[in-house]
């Protein structure tokens, strides 16, 4: 691989004339900087950048870790993350945790060694059901900025970007009191992870708030059979006219389940649960959605990365931004 000094030797200038015109620098005249660039396509000269990442202390690199790659959510937000940083002369590498504890830690240490400026991710469900935080303590000792996104560790002290889950589902169940309906039942299947915990918060309160109603908290294990669980629940509960799903996939079998059974969706049966545009056109009737602006959470998360990395040795407190979800009416809601 050629050199800066190989350049400088057959231009006959500096090590430093030849680094400056690459960068375009005004210091060095059109001429030369003319001849620089077209000897250093010739020879396919590339910047080294591990030398550069250690000259200047900066890789220009995030680590980003997700606990699903297969998640809409997450692959949306990873998007923003990219895009956001990508502006800001930023590269990513991805890891993901498959939900796991160790693997969390694997991806830290593995790119901590020099090979990120700082990271950002959403918790491991392993992390979440263990508490386990010190692994996030450690790295942000070493020096390393942590900004964590939607599945927080809140015992952490980092920058933050989560949604406002339970303001989401105490207006989402609001909305169908507001409907007239008696038997609002929550299904979740994220019941273990902070958000599915603020989620099922947000809708008790709800439900408290109005003497004449009684909750129904239906959870679903990941082992359990999702289809099963809400076809005998539609079985057993016969007077359901409201559901407000924690999770994407719940709020798509309960529909499609709902219509499956004979039930009139929103005349009898008025359905609510987080996801996308795309995804809500997977259900018949189209699902009424919350959604979570999943691209914005990505790129806020980058943002605040990026200021903290070229901020190193700031005071600054840590801030967590909230991104306001938005109630999407849509067939199957009155």
């Amino acid at each position: 691989m050629v050199t800066l000094k190989q350049l400088a030797k057959e231009l006959n200038v500096s090590i430093s004339t030849v680094s400056k015109a690459l960068n375009n620098s005004e210091e060095i005249g059109e001429e030369t900087v003319r001849r620089v660039k077209e000897l250093a396509q010739l020879y396919n000269y590339r910047p080294n950048k591990v030398a550069l990442s250690l000259k200047n202390n900066k890789t220009k690199t995030i680590g980003v870790i997700i606990p699903n790659i297969l998640n809409r959510f997450l692959a949306k937000v990873l998007f923003g993350i990219e895009r956001e940083a990508s502006k800001h002369g930023y590269n990513i590498i991805t890891c993901i945790s498959n939900e796991s504890l160790t693997k969390e830690k694997e991806s830290l240490q593995l790119l901590a060694n020099g090979s990120v400026d700082g990271f950002i991710l959403s918790v491991a469900e392993e992390s979440q059901i263990k508490n386990e935080v010190e692994h996030f303590r450690n790295t942000i000792t070493q020096g390393l900025p942590i900004v964590m996104f939607d599945r927080v560790a809140h015992d952490v002290l980092c920058d933050k970007v989560i949604v406002d889950d339970f303001d989401s589902t105490y207006n989402a169940t609001k909305s169908l009191i507001e409907e007239g309906r008696k038997h609002i039942v929550f299904i979740s299947n994220i019941y273990d992870l902070s958000v599915g915990k603020l989620r099922e918060h947000g809708y008790n309160k709800a439900i408290i708030e109005n003497s004449n109603l009684q909750p129904t908290v239906i959870k679903i294990k990941k082992e359990d059979d999702h289809q099963q669980e809400i076809k005998s629940l539609f079985k057993k509960n016969k007077n359901i006219d409201g559901i407000i799903a924690a999770d994407t996939s719940s709020s798509i079998i309960a529909i499609n389940t709902a219509v499956n059974l004979g039930l009139k969706v929103p005349k009898q049966l008025s359905i609510i649960g987080f996801a996308s545009k795309s995804e809500s056109d997977l259900a018949m009737p189209k699902l009424t959605t919350i959604r979570q602006h999943a691209k914005d959470i990505g790129a806020i998360a980058a943002e605040l990365l990026i200021k903290r990395i070229q901020n190193t040795g700031s005071t600054e407190d840590v801030k967590t931004k909230i991104v306001k979800t938005t109630l999407v009416k849509n067939e199957s809601t009155l």
